[in-house]
This record gives structure tokens, sequence and C-alpha cells, in this order.
């Protein structure tokens, strides 16, 4: 089988987050039975040409751009390469396949942004363009295979007037060899590892640490991840600037050992598609704590493997931080839980499940 892959980003890009993930851990294991291309945006000192675990990968334009570049390169170019299937790996704006690629295609759509991201993410001009072109969604892909990550984005996808029947759910999972426990930190620790973006709400957990510090002078915040400038400003205007570290942009062993050594994870995002740094962080014996929203409300199982708090109380989340911390009992319950729920979430099922709906499609 020859599968072409529209992605706005792939796996080493500095800006490529869950999205790349899920679609780079899925199709890596296509090879060598399949043949794999990916279409992808370039970013500085990329090559135009290049090679991922087998993965062939082209990068032409950049963060708007690419879309016109992925039209015209499939037109006069990739289209000659006689692929079987296209997958349409939609991040917010659609690559709007069903208009020019006539071969079976099957989506991919992880949450849809609306408003309240674009607005929030992008400039006026572009955040209103991006709300226009993921509105035509349902319109242009009613009759394409949606491949979606949770029930919550299942129902959101639906809702937005997608047929269900055209949706299926293949979960985010974690590489376990790389995680596992390890040794807790003496003191307690709390940990975020992702993107630094405004919708993923890192400002929430800076203000919630005030109030865990005020009970528990000894808790220390470390946060990692792309991007955070406005942050830096943040903590350097907190007066526990002290004890909060920003590790910045981590390797992945790094990221382990964060996770290894926290007391408890938290994701303060306003929403996720799923949210595969809470299964990483349950696959290291980390209980997680995030908003009751969609995505984390899947990933999280509330009173199971982490806490859920309503959206946007700071307050409720700065008590659910410290009753993880302050209650040993409960803390080991909730870690040995998260171990067992993050063992069900495996890439070569989920690989091997996506496979079965090309096959399908073709």
């Amino acid at each position: 089988m020859r599968i072409l892959c529209f992605n706005w980003r792939d796996i080493t890009h500095p800006w490529g987050g869950g999205a790349e993930v899920f679609l780079h851990e899925i199709t890596k294991r296509f090879v060598p039975e399949h043949e794999v291309v990916w279409f992808c945006g370039k970013y500085e000192g990329c090559r135009e040409e290049d090679e991922i675990d087998g993965i062939r990968i082209i990068r032409r334009g950049e963060r708007f751009s690419v879309y016109l570049h992925a039209m015209f390169n499939y037109l006069f170019r990739l289209r000659r390469q006689n692929f079987d299937i296209v997958i349409d790996s939609i991040n917010g704006v659609p690559f709007f396949t069903p208009l020019f690629v006539r071969k079976p295609k099957v989506a991919i759509i992880h949450h849809l942004m609306k408003k309240d991201v674009f607005f929030r993410e992008l400039p006026l001009p572009a955040a209103f363009v991006a709300w226009l072109a993921e509105r035509m969604i349902p319109f242009l892909y009613r009759k394409v295979p949606v491949v979606t990550v949770s029930n919550s984005s299942r129902q959101e996808i639906a809702e937005s007037g997608i047929p269900d029947e055209m949706l299926r759910i293949i979960h985010n999972a974690v590489e376990h060899e790389a995680l596992g426990c390890g040794v807790k930190s003496a003191r307690p620790v709390i940990a975020y590892v992702g993107r630094i973006k405004r919708y993923k709400q890192v400002d929430h957990l800076l203000q919630a640490f005030e109030l865990v510090r005020e009970a528990m002078p000894e808790a220390e915040l470390v946060v990692a991840g792309r991007g955070g400038q406005n942050l830096k400003k943040l903590v350097g205007s907190n007066p526990n600037s002290n004890s909060i570290t920003l590790a910045g942009e981590i390797s992945e062993e790094e990221k382990a050992e964060i996770l290894k050594r926290a007391w408890v994870f938290v994701s303060p995002s306003m929403k996720e598609g799923w949210g595969i740094t809470v299964i990483e962080a349950n696959a290291c014996g980390t209980p997680a704590i995030g908003y009751n929203v969609p995505g984390l409300r899947d990933s999280i199982r509330d009173g199971e493997t982490g806490l859920l708090v309503p959206h946007g109380d700071i307050e409720q989340l700065a008590k659910a931080i410290i009753a993880v911390l302050t209650d040993s009992e409960l803390r080991a319950r909730l870690s040995r839980n998260a171990l067992e729920w993050s063992s069900r979430f495996s890439w070569d099922n989920s690989a091997e499940e996506f496979l079965e709906i090309l096959e399908q499609r073709i």
C-alpha cells in the first residue's frame, strides 16, 4: 500500500505536538510493509526532503502557505505517484482534500478548535479565516471516514455535522519502554509537560501554585515545554519563583525523568483531543489533575487515576493538588490505578486499528 499523509508539521518541527506524535507513531509502524510519504510545512534549518523512521518527508511552505503548497504539489507532482490512499490530518484548518484528491481518503481530527482557541492563539484576520475554514469541514468531509482520539471529540465532531457512522475512535498511546515507575522526589513536586500555548492555560497553574505554597511551603513546580516567553515574565513576578523551574524544551529522556519524580501531573488546558502527556504521566505512576473539559475528561478518570475540577476554578485546582500531595493513601491509590489505566494504550494496537480503516476504505 502507498500512503500519502498531509500534516502541517512533522515530528521534528519546533511547534510539533500531540497530533504529530499520533500520526508519526502510527505510520512508522506501517513501514516497511507499506510506503509512507508525509507532506508538511518547513521550518528554519530543515531539509526540504528527509527520511525519518522509514517515512519519506517532503517539506514545503510555511505555517499557512503549506495548505496551498499541498494542493499544487499533489495536482502537478504527487498525483502521478499513484498513491492508494491519502490521510488528511486536520489541525484546525483542513487541507480540503475532497476538492482535489479523487483517491480514497481518511481524515484525522483530534478536536475542533472553534472560536475560543482560534481567537486566543492567532491574530484577528488569521483567526477569522481559520475559523471559517474549520466551519467548512462538515460540508466537505461528510463522506470521508474520520478518525478521532476520544469520546468527547467524537461527540463534538458529530454535533458539527459529520455523520456519526463516519467516525471512529483510535486512542493516543505511549512508549511504555521509555517510561515506567521511578523514584519519587523527596519533596512534593508538581509537573506540567507540554507545549506552552495560551489555550493550555499554564498561567492558571502558576496561580494555583501560590495557593498550594500557602498550605505546603515545601512544594515545587516544574514546567517543561516549547514556548513560554510570557510565562517567564509571570514566573519572574511570582512570589514563589524560587520554587518554580522552567525547564524549556526537553528531550524524551528528560521528560520521562520529570514525570517519574513528580508526585502529581497537572494539565490546566481549556480543551484537548485526548491528552498524551496525561497517559505518559500515568505510565510513570503519576496521577493527573485537570479541568473537566473535552479530552481531559476522557484521559483522566476522575477519582480513579486523577482528579477533575471545574474549568477555570483556580481555587478548586489548588485544593485538588493539595489533596493529592498531602494524602499519601489517596496518592498511592491514584498511582496504582493510573499505571493500570496507561497499560491499556499501545501504539502497536492503535496502528493495527488504523491500518484496518485504511484497508477497508481502499
